[in-house]
């Protein structure tokens, strides 16, 4: 679907793309199959991005940001990340999912001490749940945070973390009570330089490669009582209601990738002969690009209204995990198909399929697993 078509999106909007399409192609694409070997992107990115407004623009004036609200802009940075091909800033991770809970479960001390940074691009984010016994099931966490008073006790191990070497504040998910099943789960923030606090390996993936994703372990943590986010024990519900908005804006990535294969697949269809003729002249691959379109067409229109519907603060649990396997699943099956159409071509890494191949595997994992959606939308259904 074309830029213009869209109705959800208005003129600044379409300004704002043209800024975030115009820093991708200075300040990243030049430079990102190098971030890729190196497995990081430099710091100095993040205060160019800071600097460009490209990070937190939702954070209240008061607190340094734009105060710009408006989860449309959020989307069009992410969009255009994903246009770009350029897959490692972890820009969504830090604006779409980890500052939100800064904004709406800090105190307004902790908003001044950290927010700020945030938006510069002099701190940067991440959240620690996964762990080495407990993904998706967050009542599973074995993290342990003990009362001492005037600080916590952390100890425990975390893996597969996003902007996990570069992160400055890492918000983690832990227990402050054994006995209270969900209402134990408790979010920390740990900050840099905490002693007991390591990073492991980066680890090394299948996709990704330049996005930083690491293991953390935290071993007799002392964690200041300031450094508690929301109410003790409050933790699991705090996560379930920012999970919505993550898989919103995964999904959104997803129907961009998708369209983006629909794309990349005209081009070569119209280019690229075989037998004397463009191969988008024998039927097979005229169909198949036309099923590509249309089913592309359908998740963006559907992503769309969830987008809508996100913004009013009528997009329910069930619709954002609609959303989310929805589009990721499709995401894995276009681009699956592009390969098979590019022939041995779609095998090399010089060619943007291959490489959207190996990153677009991870969707249907992070933020929830397709499973893990189905069984929320199951539930809300009766079942």
């Amino acid at each position: 679907m074309t830029e213009t078509s869209r109705p959800l999106f208005e003129a600044e909007h379409e300004d704002f793309r043209k800024t975030v399409r115009t820093f991708f192609e200075r300040e990243v694409i030049p430079n990102h199959e190098q971030w890729e070997k190196d497995g990081i992107v430099p710091r100095d990115l993040w205060l160019r991005a800071g600097e460009a407004g490209l990070l937190c623009f939702d954070v209240p004036e008061e607190y340094g940001g734009a105060g710009v609200t408006d989860f449309r802009y959020n989307v069009v940075l992410s969009e255009e990340q994903t246009r770009a091909g350029c897959s490692g800033p972890g820009f969504s991770v830090h604006t779409d999912i980890i500052v939100p809970y800064l904004t709406s479960l800090g105190t307004d001390e902790q908003k001044r001490r950290w927010l700020p940074g945030c938006v510069s691009g002099e701190i940067i984010t991440a959240i620690a749940m996964t762990e080495p016994g407990a993904g998706s099931d967050l009542q599973g966490v074995r993290t342990t945070a003990v009362d001492q008073g005037d600080h916590y006790l952390l100890n425990g191990s975390k893996t597969f973390i996003s902007n996990g070497i570069n992160a400055d504040l890492v918000i983690v998910v832990c227990r402050t009570d054994p006995d209270a099943g969900h209402q134990g789960i408790s979010l920390l923030v740990v900050e840099r330089g905490m002693e007991g606090f390591e990073r492991g390996r980066n680890l090394e993936k299948v996709g990704l490669h330049a996005q930083d994703t690491a293991e953390l372990s935290f071993t007799d943590v002392r964690v200041p009582k300031e450094n508690l986010l929301g109410a003790e024990g409050s933790g699991f519900i705090s996560l379930m209601m920012n999970l919505q908005q993550e898989r919103l804006i995964i999904a959104a990535q997803a129907a961009a990738a998708c369209d983006l294969m629909v794309e990349i697949c005209l081009d070569y269809a119209q280019t690229r002969q075989a037998f004397g003729k463009p191969i988008g002249k024998f039927q097979h691959n005229r169909f198949l690009i036309a099923e590509m379109a249309t089913e592309a067409e359908v998740t963006r229109v559907f992503i769309d209204d969830c987008i809508r519907r996100h913004l009013s603060g009528a997009l329910d649990p069930k619709g954002a995990s609609m959303a989310k396997w929805w589009a990721t699943e499709l995401q894995n099956k276009l681009v699956n198909q592009a390969v098979q159409l590019h022939g041995g071509y779609g095998y090399m890494l010089e060619y943007p399929v291959a490489k959207a191949f190996l990153d677009s595997r991870i969707s249907t994992i992070y933020g929830g697993t397709t499973e893990i959606q189905k069984e929320i939308i199951g539930r809300s259904l009766g079942l």
